[in-house]
């Protein structure tokens, strides 16, 4: 299989988990994305899958957190979920705007 583009060639990280998509060369920096959200909340859905197809797409790593297993999580933003932070930092709540959080993550001057 010496003609197998590398994308399918990838070894398993260290950590046994899936290996991440490659950073994409216009940003350097290494981010987070994290989706605060509680279940059975629609625009919580709607605000993951936006940050599914962003962070897929440049590589960049996101986690999901339940205000409902987090008291200071639930206190300091129950009135806004969905939220979405970036780098720890609120990017945005209620509706995730797929080119802003592109630009927020590729964006080097930040």
């Amino acid at each position: 299989m010496a003609g197998m583009s590398p994308l399918f060639r990838r070894k398993p990280s260290q950590t046994g988990q899936a290996p991440q998509p490659a950073q994409s060369p216009e940003h350097s920096e290494n981010h987070l994305v994290t989706l605060i959200r509680k279940p059975g909340c629609h625009l919580c859905d709607d605000a993951q899958l936006v940050v599914e197809k962003v962070c897929a797409e440049l590589g960049v790593p996101w986690e999901g957190k339940d205000i409902t297993e987090d008291r200071a999580l639930h206190d300091a933003y129950w009135e806004q979920i969905p939220v979405v932070l970036v780098d720890g930092r609120q990017h945005t709540f209620w509706r995730v705007n797929e080119e802003r959080l592109r630009k927020a993550l590729t964006d080097e001057s930040k």
